[in-house]
């Protein structure tokens, strides 16, 4: 290339003396030139590619960045899921735990002077034998004495009656009602004409219940098929 430039220059040189110059200068600057356009384009396709590399790098480091948030927060949400749980049963247990003693609050002011009731139902089995122990036929003006005694008792009873009442306490008489195992002891078995099997045809000793807890089963005879 070099002998072509030169071949030309000659004949130029021999025409044209300024235009000979001219592609004498172009010829000689033309390498450097090349090698700049060169040298520029090689810079900007390696500052391309760290550019490239670098965002590549920063995506993987978001991605794995993204990817640890995402475990963490999992964690996270099964840690609060398991604090929640037993947060939950916690309250439940400490409910329970407030129903049952409110119950036995409760049972204790209902039930509390149950002894107490027990104690009395003998003093009131005592007067109501006091007054069916009575002849009927002595109760009248010519025996003062009697008949105020046997009034005396009469209010008494039904007094202590009203006191039961007011704290709960109430009789059983179940005659011809049917048999319960919870509210009465059968003391015989007997069958009896005119009574249906299973009904309380006698009732030897009232019994009583507290605030509808049987304090004391009546005694009872049953009518049992002949």
């Amino acid at each position: 290339m070099a002998a072509v430039a030169q071949c030309v220059l000659g004949t130029l040189r021999s025409r044209s003396p300024l235009l000979s110059l001219a592609l004498r200068l172009s010829v000689q600057t033309s390498p450097r030139l090349l090698c700049v356009a060169t040298q520029q384009k090689s810079t900007g396709q390696n500052l391309e590619e760290d550019q490239g590399q670098s965002h590549n790098e920063q995506k993987a480091e978001h991605s794995a960045a993204e990817r640890m948030l995402t475990e963490e927060k999992a964690k996270l949400e099964e840690q609060l899921k398991e604090v929640t749980d037993k947060y939950k049963r916690a309250l439940a247990d400490a409910e329970n735990v407030r129903q049952r003693s409110q119950k036995l609050v409760e049972e204790a002011k209902l039930y509390g002077i149950q002894s107490f009731c027990k104690d009395l139902l003998e003093v009131a089995d005592i007067l109501e034998k006091a007054t069916e122990s009575v002849p009927k036929e002595e109760i009248k003006d010519e025996n003062p004495h009697l008949k105020s005694l046997y009034e005396g008792l009469v209010m008494t009873e039904v007094q202590i009656q009203k006191v039961f009442k007011k704290h709960g306490l109430l009789r059983l008489n179940p005659v011809g009602a049917k048999f319960d195992p919870y509210e009465h002891e059968a003391l015989f078995h007997a069958p009896m004409e005119g009574k249906e099997p299973g009904t309380i045809a006698l009732v030897s000793k009232i019994g009583y219940k507290l605030h509808g807890r049987t304090l004391r089963p009546a005694l009872v005879g049953v009518v049992k098929d002949a």
